[in-house]
């Protein structure tokens, strides 16, 4: 995938949800260790720099890579879009770790939709999504809250990737 993408957008810098990565890497792992699992993969997404981060993973490896090799392949393979991660801004880290918000719209409509079976036009599929996507913030402040968890990033994705975002603004 990352091969097509950068076809397109030849500037792309490809991250992958840590969220997820953490999800498939519990699935190799008994329930008992999550935890533990967790709390040593943390220090590795979280590290400042990129070599801290492969300092930590190595620790990691070394602690649980006995007992379960899968978690330490699955994040060795997943490394190239994570090594990216390190060199974000704090606030850049915050909206790209996780997809989940996207996920939970889109979840929503599904579920609106799957609610209805089918719609007898196009009007009336676009107005179930429509009462679905407004029923998520019924009294219309979440938007004041989502702007202004997204000026900070908005401001760190503005200086790390230079011009990108004032040449679609002109």
């Amino acid at each position: 995938m990352s091969e097509a993408v950068e076809s397109v957008w030849p500037r792309t810098v490809l991250q992958t949800c840590i969220v997820h990565l953490l999800r498939n890497s519990f699935r190799y792992a008994a329930r008992a260790d999550w935890e533990k699992i967790a709390a040593t993969l943390r220090p590795v997404y979280t590290a400042p720099t990129e070599e801290a981060a492969l300092e930590r993973f190595t620790e990691f490896a070394a602690t649980w890579g006995e007992k379960y090799p899968a978690v330490v392949k699955l994040w060795e393979s997943a490394w190239a879009e994570v090594v990216p991660f390190p060199a974000f801004d704090v606030e850049i880290r915050k909206v790209v770790c996780t997809t989940n918000a996207i996920e939970s719209i889109n979840a929503r409509i599904r579920r609106a939709v799957k609610a209805r079976g089918h719609f007898p036009s196009e009007t009336a599929a676009l107005k179930c999504i429509y009462l679905a996507l407004m029923s998520l913030d019924p009294k219309g402040t979440g938007r004041a809250k989502w702007t202004g968890r997204w000026k900070k990033a908005l401001n760190a994705f503005d200086l790390t990737f230079e011009g990108r975002l004032t040449a679609t603004r002109r």
